[in-house]
């Protein structure tokens, strides 16, 4: 069943300060945004909801979250479960490998 999806979350600038993101991204860009990397079953607005809601959030997306960044992520949708997490991890790779500050991407 192709109903998961990839989505991307711009996160507060703040964000970059915490010393675990800052290890995480150690060639960051800083003109580039942070931004949080997941995958859904539900339709990315939905999730986006659920984690500014509090409801199986990451803290950084609840505390951080602005908006999504549909550009960076609606041309993969919808996929398979098990290309939803290959395909998380590997925009993941390629945002933070073009200077993006990257949460999530498990």
């Amino acid at each position: 069943m192709n109903h998961h999806n990839v989505y991307v979350v711009l996160l507060d600038d703040a964000v970059a300060k915490k010393v675990k993101v800052m290890a995480a991204n150690p060639k960051r860009d800083p003109k580039k945004p942070c931004v949080y990397v997941g995958i859904t079953g539900l339709t990315p607005e939905e999730r986006f909801k659920k984690h500014k809601e509090g409801y199986k959030s990451s803290k950084y997306v609840r505390d951080y979250g602005i908006k999504l960044l549909p550009k960076l992520y609606e041309t993969y949708n919808p996929m398979s479960y098990d290309d939803a997490v290959l395909t998380e991890e590997l925009l993941a790779d390629k945002l933070r490998a073009e200077g993006y500050t990257v949460l999530g991407g498990h």
